[in-house]
């Protein structure tokens, strides 16, 4: 059975075992997998959807979305040397999903034994922190038109649907949680983006042009369309 590509390499004992410790649960969207304050012995795994992690605001009503957790990557406790350890954020599933709850036990032990999978699980780590911090740069530098693209192209690539396209169910509220910028600003954003014909939905999804998301590409595409006119 599928856990994850981390664990292809291992004999397929190993693997077989630790699919058989593990439990896959599927969420609906909107579903909470993790309430931040709750206690857990499991590290998760997307088998299929998204997850997006969130954080509670400061005037404790806004929920801040910080990180997404796509298919066939881990969200990780504060460490392995526990069994259990208390949720410093909520994980929800902003598309329908199925998620492997892996016993954190049989995954320290799994790294004890194969050093090649903790070393892969410390890659993912670092690329996750590095993520983060590539968006708090870009929100705090950046035009509110820059970091709504810089999203929107992203979420190709977490959410595709058809081509250079993300899963329309994917919320401008949810956007404008991960951009840090309030709903209106990235309803405004987009209606303008979509009139100057940089967006554009249909069945299938929200579609953005292939090097959408650099910083002032927005800017550039409406500029050459403007001297076309």
């Amino acid at each position: 059975m599928y856990l994850h590509p981390l664990l292809s390499q291992l004999p397929p004992a190993e693997r077989e075992a630790l699919v058989q410790q593990s439990e896959l649960r599927s969420f609906r969207r909107n579903a909470p997998v993790l309430v931040a304050g709750d206690w857990t012995e499991h590290i998760y795994c997307v088998a299929s959807g998204l997850l997006r992690v969130v954080a509670r605001g400061r005037d404790d009503t806004a929920d801040i979305t910080t990180d997404f957790i796509r298919q066939d990557d881990f969200f990780l406790g504060p460490s392995l040397s526990q069994d259990r350890y208390q949720a410093t954020q909520t994980l929800v599933a902003a598309l329908p999903s199925s998620v492997y709850l892996v016993p954190v036990a049989a995954l320290r032990a799994l790294c004890a034994k194969r050093p090649e999978v903790a070393l892969g699980l410390l890659g993912l780590s670092m690329k996750r922190m590095s993520g983060i911090r590539g968006q708090l740069r870009r929100v705090s530098a950046l035009s509110s038109e820059d970091v709504v693209s810089g999203v929107l192209r992203q979420l190709t690539q977490l959410a595709p649907a058809g081509a250079d396209g993300f899963d329309k169910r994917i919320t401008q509220s949810v956007i404008a949680s991960y951009s840090g910028l309030s709903r209106e600003v990235v309803n405004k954003t987009m209606r303008d983006m979509e009139s100057r014909g940089l967006v554009r939905r249909d069945a299938e999804g929200i579609h953005v042009p292939p090097e959408f998301g650099a910083p002032h590409a927005g800017r550039g595409k409406a500029q050459d369309c403007g001297q076309s006119a």
